[in-house]
């Protein structure tokens, strides 16, 4: 079974930040997930939503944004007083790296919002080789996938679905699909295997359901609470 720590150890540091990733890294994190956008200035930043609103009280997209303009915007942050902002992805890749089993970079970009973001990713990727052969890429928008399959035929993908369909997964080439935990059945799980897929489970935070879901044929999980599955 894989832990994925889910946009770092989000309980007790604000979510896709660097501190958030250290100190899943410390607690004993290899794999981890984080969420990818594309600047105005062709930087990857790293964040879940849209817009800065639920994260800085400021209804900013950040595909209007530059690098620069994230430190104008300190992120909401309930743990300490301490100021963070979103993070690059480039600033990530360090914090991450060492020890790195698997690291699966969501691509958001519905609808192609973001056009060129595959190639941004390639190219901030060309500075972190080492890193190129544990990254897993996965995206609700199937056309980024494949644009980025296309571009660079090596890029491990997994297929994120809220509709499960296999053929698509065969189609991409994929690694792994990637399913919330309501819609996870152990016979799409047994797809997948039969297929040569991973089938990897989004959010669980409890040990209970975690266990259910590996007898059930899930191989690995993503957990805000990455500590809570290490300790065992």
């Amino acid at each position: 079974m894989i832990y994925f720590s889910h946009r770092g150890a989000n309980k007790k540091r604000v979510q896709n930040t660097g501190a958030a990733f250290a100190l899943a890294h410390a607690q004993g994190a290899r794999c981890f997930e984080l969420d990818v956008h594309l600047l105005k200035d062709g930087h990857l930043a790293v964040h879940h939503d849209y817009s800065l609103l639920s994260t800085a009280g400021k209804d900013e997209k950040l595909g209007a944004l530059s690098s620069l303009d994230l430190k104008k915007y300190p992120l909401i942050n309930p743990f300490s007083e301490e100021q963070v902002f979103v993070p690059l992805l480039e600033e990530i890749l360090p914090i991450v790296s060492p020890e790195l089993q698997l690291l699966n970079i969501e691509i958001k970009n519905d609808n192609n919002v973001y056009p060129g973001i595959e190639k941004a990713i390639v190219k901030t990727l060309a500075f972190f080789p080492d890193l190129l052969p544990r990254i897993l890429f996965s995206s609700f928008d199937y056309g980024t996938l494949e644009r980025l399959r296309v571009i660079w035929p090596g890029a491990q993908v997994g297929l994120l679905t809220r509709n499960f369909d296999v053929n698509q997964a065969i189609g991409l080439g994929a690694k792994s699909v990637h399913i919330n935990q309501t819609r996870f059945t152990s016979q799409i799980a047994e797809i997948c295997h039969k297929n040569r897929l991973k089938m990897y489970v989004y959010t669980v935070n409890d040990l209970a359901v975690a266990a259910q879901l590996q007898r059930d044929g899930a191989d690995g999980i993503f957990t805000d609470c990455i500590d809570l599955f290490l300790e065992k």
